[in-house]
């Protein structure tokens, strides 16, 4: 045996195996195989051959030349032996030989001919060249039958034309046309026939691996055909399988429509369908039919001859219809189903391949046209389910099919119809445009198939969208109850009313409101609207269908006058109320829309209020009262008025020293004078300090009004309060004695009540506060300098003794006013502090010094920093870290620990003025301030000047009238002890000493002291009101020099952080009160920890 057959695929094949040859083949044409060696005594093949794993396989092979036997190869892959790694070593080993052959070595140069001898010897060399004897090729074709339920398979094989003149296998294969070392046949043919092989190899995958000389075509592309029709151009003839005499195969040129043919096979209407193949309108008849590819792209056509037409169809088989043909073949319909047939499943049969009946005996229908349906079903308040579908409509039935799912009927569908339908029903309505989220997918036009839309995505989908859709032809069907849904963009109308109520048949100062909002004459249910707003929501929609915006500035004010006059009710209720008090909000209210009917009590009282707040019709001055009144003084008499007729009390808020006294005895002097009969007196509250001050000023300005003061309790004096005011028009008596016989003057009947310097009743937790709200009076006056001191609350306290319907609820203010006002974002801190102010003005009057009482002399104040002395900062150093420690560990439960947490602030304040407060052996530690003082007050006095000096600090006032009792100086001293305030006061206005030592609380308001022009504060607090109304004790009305205040402040202690603080809650006086500054709250936790950082 030659090695050239020992390596030829036939041999190779034989030791191991065809599929094992393919596979080698694959490894050895990809370069697989490295390391090759042959030994020629041992006729031993070596090589390794890189696999699926990383370690390359090593292989040997015996390579056996003898002829009796078979090549013997082993392998270190799990095969080990014959495998088609052996397999791979032995076709590379074939390929090297073939590269190695020898060549023929070239001729030595000869000597340069002329070019006529040159050009005959080219012409001579080709006539005697001895031409190639090659073998004539033809493919034999072979329709085989792999069982009566298999379709017909069609392969081929080459074949040559033997000795005999027939066409014989033997001598060649594919294999061998693959490698034609020896060139025994046309280049050409050879090519193509290996092209083929190729084509069928590549589509079956077990021909491919050496399964027998045929290649199978059944499975091959539409390339087959192009191949064919070239192997019959070069030569190569198309046989048929032996064994079938006058047999032949032929290619037809034009290519052929298959369809699936009708037509009716009995009277009975019977229905028969089977394919049908017509080339140019020729129907071809045939006995068994093979079809070519997946999807069919041609056909074999075999006749009872056995004789083969191979024809291409014009276009792809769809999958299906391949299947049911390679299966069923034809199929037999009963006529008692021939309506069923052509109604149910021609249509969709029509879908998938032509439909004929060539002998026109069934009438085919015309494949339907798609159309868009959608079907609406209506939920509450816009909500809208929307099913999308595409319709087809066969005779009388209708079709509903998934827009998604396109495999959903799918041999009915015209899917690219469907796909320009949903395209035209977008561009024509902008559908998607306004709705993306309807869309399935981005990038698909049809949408999903069900959506559902809620409030006014719904209502405007109705309203604006269905029009156009139905306008583009969309099928549209309602599903229950319909909805006509129809956008307003008409300005609302706005009415509002009061109704009396009554309560228990006495007149109440609360009305009900009524609010009616049109849109287009339709009223819209209030709750509807406010629960819509409190929600944010940008549009109602009505349940008649109507919606429209809200987003109107007339619905955002509305909406914040409704949710103010709820947060200032003093329970939740259904309904809103209003109170006489309330004014600006019902002037508010009025601004967005119109008066409708009023309760008559309703109108008087804002009449009332209306003239109180106006500069013109001031009322007389009353005859009884002996003062010139100034005209700002004139104004807040006028003002006072107007809320005693409105029936709604009110807050005078002056600043100190403008005589608010006065004016409030003249409104209960005019009060007095103006009643017919009898009437119970006025009720004058005040702190104790102050009662003198009052009974001397009522006899001074209202010498004819009987006026009683109340010096002691009633068990003290064993004497009923009813028989003491008796006879009274004006009753003076203080916080404290009214809390403690607070049932004896809630039994007595007042005709008002004035609560001098109200911020004593400024806790509304407190037993004063709950004493004066007891006495059930209807005109309530308080009158403060300092309405506000350190939070909102404090406001709130006085409004609800004296306007007690215009913030019923205490957390309700602190909700809506307090909270936003004192920790809200700047915006909102804004626009709450405006709101307080507009609805607290027409019951609160305040005017500064500066504005109606410009002649008063200047007030120059200037804060000196006080360095420690060295030892009193040691001192201080220590209690401080310890304090601070301290505090710190209490903070996090600020209401819990507040009076340890302030005792602690208190004692770090105290050791800001003089180390001895705290600690006696500290007795000779200096302090700062005293050597100041004792160093100003002598010059001061020298000069002609009278000094206040203030401090909280009992303790601290008594260390300083020591060093003036040890310097000689002359000076006053008031605390809440002093038993004889009027004799120690007249003491220092008459002149007898020129230095008064005042504690902050025992005489910081009541008391009129212009003779001093010089004020100290020892020591800053966080409540600006209380310094101010110190000062104020000497700038006053009276006052005809300009005042010094000195506050003195030890640098590096707690009192800076005091300062800081005080600052704060200064603005929030200024912001409420005054000007538009954003204030701080009441000292918190934050407050505490500034104050220690220190």
């Amino acid at each position: 045996m030659n090695l050239s057959y020992a390596l030829s695929d036939a041999f190779v094949a034989r030791c191991v195996g065809h599929e094992a040859l393919a596979r080698g083949f694959v490894y050895a044409q990809q370069g697989a195989v490295d390391g090759l060696a042959y030994d020629r005594e041992r006729h031993l093949l070596t090589g390794s051959v890189t696999g699926s794993v990383e370690k390359p396989y090593a292989v040997e092979v015996d390579v056996n030349l003898t002829g009796k036997g078979l090549h013997y190869g082993t392998c270190s892959c799990y095969i080990g032996q014959n495998c088609k790694h052996v397999a791979a070593v032995l076709l590379r080993f074939r390929m090297v030989l073939a590269e190695s052959r020898p060549r023929p070595e070239p001729a030595a140069p000869a000597a340069v001919r002329p070019a006529w001898e040159r050009s005959l010897e080219q012409l001579s060399a080709f006539r005697t060249t001895t031409p190639v004897v090659r073998d004539d090729l033809a493919l034999r074709v072979e329709a085989t039958d792999r069982g009566p339920d298999r379709p017909l398979r069609l392969r081929c094989r080459p074949v040559r034309r033997g000795p005999s003149g027939n066409w014989v296998q033997d001598g060649i294969s594919w294999s061998l046309l693959e490698y034609d070392w020896d060139s025994r046949h046309d280049p050409g043919q050879r090519d193509l026939l290996v092209q083929l092989s190729r084509l069928g190899r590549a589509a079956d995958r077990y021909t491919y691996y050496g399964r027998g000389d045929w290649v199978e075509l059944s499975d091959s592309t539409r390339s087959v055909w192009a191949v064919l029709a070239e192997l019959r151009e070069a030569g190569v003839s198309l046989v048929p399988a032996g064994g079938r005499k006058n047999a032949t195969v032929a290619l037809v040129d034009e290519p052929a429509e298959l369809s699936l043919d009708l037509r009716t096979i009995t009277l009975d209407g019977d229905v028969e369908l089977a394919p049908l193949v017509r080339i140019d309108g020729v129907e071809q008849g045939w006995q068994r039919l093979g079809l070519v590819g997946h999807p069919a792209h041609g056909a074999a056509l075999e006749d009872e001859r056995g004789s083969l037409r191979l024809v291409a169809f014009t276009d792809g088989l769809d999958a299906a219809l391949q299947e049911w043909l390679e299966q069923q073949g034809s199929l037999r319909v009963p006529g008692t189903d021939r309506d069923r047939l052509l109604t149910e499943y021609v249509p969709r049969l029509g879908r998938r391949v032509p439909l004929t009946s060539h002998d026109r005996s069934v009438p085919l229908p015309e494949l339907p046209a798609p159309r868009i349906g959608l079907e609406l079903r209506h939920g509450a308040a816009g909500e809208v389910r929307l099913g999308w579908s595409v319709v087809y409509r066969v005779g009388e039935v209708v079709h509903r099919l998934d827009p998604v799912d396109r495999a959903d009927g799918t041999t009915l569908r015209d899917l690219p119809a469907e796909t320009r339908g949903w395209h035209r029903v977008a561009e024509e309505t902008g559908l998607f445009e306004h709705w993306p989220r309807l869309l399935n997918r981005r990038g698909h036009p049809e949408p999903r198939p069900d959506a559902t839309l809620h409030g006014l995505d719904g209502a405007r989908f109705c309203a604006e969208t269905l029009p156009a859709l139905v306008a583009a032809g969309v099928e549209v069907s309602q599903l229950g109850p319909e909805r006509d849904y129809r956008r307003s963009d008409s300005a609302p109308v706005i009415e509002f009313s009061t109704v009396e109520i009554e309560d228990g048949g006495a007149a109440s100062d609360w009305f009900d409101l009524v609010v009616d909002v049109k849109i287009d004459g339709e009223l819209v249910p209030f709750d509807l609207l406010f629960t819509a707003l409190a929600r944010g929501d940008d549009h109602l929609i009505l349940e008649t269908g109507v919606f429209f915006s809200l987003d109107r500035p007339e619905f955002a004010e509305l909406a914040t006058l409704i949710d103010e006059a709820r947060a200032l009710q003093d329970r939740e209720r259904r309904g809103l109320r209003i109170n006489v008090s309330q004014q600006s909000l019902w002037d508010d209210l009025v601004a967005c829309g119109t008066v409708g009917a009023q309760a008559e009590r309703w109108r008087q009282a804002l009449r009332s209020l209306e003239a109180a707040g106006g500069a013109s019709d001031l009322p007389p001055v009353p005859s009884g009262l002996k003062a010139e009144l100034r005209g700002y003084q004139r104004d807040g008499f006028g003002w006072l008025w107007g809320l005693w007729n409105a029936g709604v009390g009110g807050i005078l808020a002056d600043d100190m020293g403008l005589g608010k006294t006065v004016q409030a005895l003249a409104l209960v002097c005019a009060v007095h004078e103006a009643s017919r009969e009898s009437r119970p007196p006025f009720l004058v509250v005040a702190p104790t300090s102050v009662v003198p001050n009052w009974a001397a000023e009522a006899a001074r300005f209202t010498p004819g009004l009987r006026v009683v003061t109340i010096e002691s309790s009633t068990r003290k004096s064993r004497r009923e309060l009813a028989e003491t005011v008796a006879e009274a028009d004006l009753v003076i008596t203080t916080y404290t004695l009214l809390r403690i016989d607070a049932e004896h003057y809630a039994a007595l009947d007042w005709s008002g009540m004035v609560l001098d310097e109200a911020q004593f009743v400024k806790n509304h937790q407190a037993k004063t506060y709950a004493a004066i709200r007891r006495l059930g009076v209807e005109f309530t006056v308080a009158i403060t300098g300092t309405p506000l001191e350190n939070s909102l609350m404090d406001l709130w306290s006085m409004l609800s003794l004296t306007a007690p319907g215009m913030f019923p609820s205490p957390n309700r203010f602190a909700e809506f006013y307090r909270t936003p006002i004192e920790r809200g974002d700047n915006a909102e801190r804004v626009e709450r502090l405006a709101r307080l102010r507009h609805r607290v003005a027409p019951v609160m009057l305040r005017r500064t010094k500066e504005l109606v009482a410009a002649e008063l002399p200047a007030k120059q104040e200037q804060t000196l920093e006080l360095a420690l002395h060295p030892r009193h900062a040691r001192i201080y150093s220590t209690h401080l870290q310890r304090e601070r420690q301290k505090v710190l560990g209490l903070i996090e439960d600020l209401e819990e620990n507040r009076f340890s947490i302030l005792a602690s602030l208190t004692l770090l304040r105290q050791l800001s003025l003089d180390a001895a407060l705290v600690d006696d052996l500290h007795d000779g530690v200096p302090s700062s301030k005293i050597d100041l003082l004792l160093e100003m007050l002598p010059e001061l006095l020298g000069e002609g000047h009278r000094a206040l000096v203030f401090s909280q600090f009992t303790g601290f006032l008594q260390r300083i009238a020591d060093r003036l009792d040890a310097e000689g100086v002359a000076y006053s001293y008031l605390d809440g002890s002093t038993r004889n305030r009027a004799a120690v006061i007249e003491e220092f206005t008459s002149g007898r000493t020129g230095v008064f030592l005042i504690s902050l609380k025992a005489g910081g308001f009541g008391l009129n002291l212009t003779e001093a022009d010089y004020c100290f504060v020892c020591d800053p607090w966080w409540n600006p009101a209380a310094e101010a109304q110190a000062v104020d004790r000497a700038h006053r009305i009276g006052q005809t020099r300009p005042v010094m205040v000195y506050r003195l402040v030890s640098q590096d202690t707690i009192e800076h952080k005091v300062m800081e603080l005080k600052a704060r809650k200064a603005d929030l006086f200024r912001a409420v009160m005054d000007a538009d500054g954003l204030p701080a709250g009441a000292l918190d936790g934050d407050d505490i920890r500034a104050l220690l950082d220190a």
